[in-house]
């Protein structure tokens, strides 16, 4: 099962070999946590190193993925085997919030409203074509920060949820071109943030925020985040404290993964 891959220590490093990987590949790729289902049976939990067996079948399944995303793995037996021997795990920090009150029906949780305090977050502009390339694109950056453009040179740590945010062209129902893409910095680098050697990267202080937030699961795009906005009106009623000009997308998974869990965030006037 994915929740237990993903407890697994040497998958865990794997995940951080994926950030090497995407330094190495030179082009953006999609590489998503299902690509790593096909390991569970190829990697142990040993402090060991790998032999060669183990080395050519863990370079075999590389391979094929970066086949999948139209990449070329290096043959680079000395990252891969470093990273399997770190016999941790690495959890997913969750982005600190306060449930104010939640929303039921027949057990249902329909909605939920949250505070998040103020923090520094990592954020990307990008506007593509289409909504999913922004959001794709912009999170490749921010994995490249994450896992080593950054001023300490080292693998900082994933945080979720990323949260994309959206404007409303005038009209009320077309999406605005650009796309603001941000990550929480873990606490460790919440009072010194790293700075990015990528320029298109800022580290901002963002103000506390309330959110009305209902989970979604799939793809986003601008269809089904249109959907999901009118879903969570149609909830709500009207509401004047409720910003109409721009959304958010909570994501809590990476881009490439199709059943991915999202929420859409629905943004109140002040704290």
């Amino acid at each position: 099962m994915r929740s237990a891959a993903l407890r697994s220590p040497a998958l865990q490093a794997v995940v951080r070999l994926l950030c090497l990987l995407l330094h190495s590949f030179g082009r953006m790729a999609l590489i998503s946590i299902e690509d790593l289902d096909g390991l569970d049976d190829d990697i142990t939990d040993s402090s060991e190193p790998m032999d060669e067996e183990e080395q050519d079948r863990m370079h075999t399944h590389w391979q094929a993925v970066g086949r999948t995303h139209q990449v070329s793995v290096p043959r680079d037996e000395g990252p891969i085997e470093e990273m399997t021997r770190r016999n941790q795990t690495s959890e997913r920090e969750q982005v600190p919030s306060v449930t104010i009150s939640r929303h039921e029906k027949l057990g249902e949780v329909l909605y939920e409203e949250r505070l998040y305090p103020p923090g520094k977050w990592a954020r990307v502009s990008k506007a593509d074509m289409l909504y999913e390339q922004s959001i794709s694109n912009a999170f490749m950056k921010l994995m490249r920060f994450i896992c080593k453009e950054n001023s300490t040179g080292r693998y900082l740590g994933m945080s979720v949820p990323v949260v994309n945010e959206i404007k409303m062209a005038d009209d009320g129902t077309n999406f605005m071109k650009d796309v603001l893409t941000a990550y929480y910095l873990p606490a460790e680098f919440q009072a010194r943030p790293p700075e990015p050697t990528d320029p298109d990267i800022r580290i901002v202080h963002r103000d506390a925020i309330r959110v009305i937030a209902r989970v979604f699961y799939g793809t986003t795009t601008e269809e089904t985040i249109s959907r999901q906005i009118s879903i969570l009106w149609e909830l709500l009623g009207s509401s004047e404290d409720v910003l109409r000009d721009r959304y958010m997308v909570a994501v809590y998974e990476n881009p490439g993964v199709p059943q991915r869990r999202n929420e859409i965030w629905f943004v109140r006037r002040g704290p």
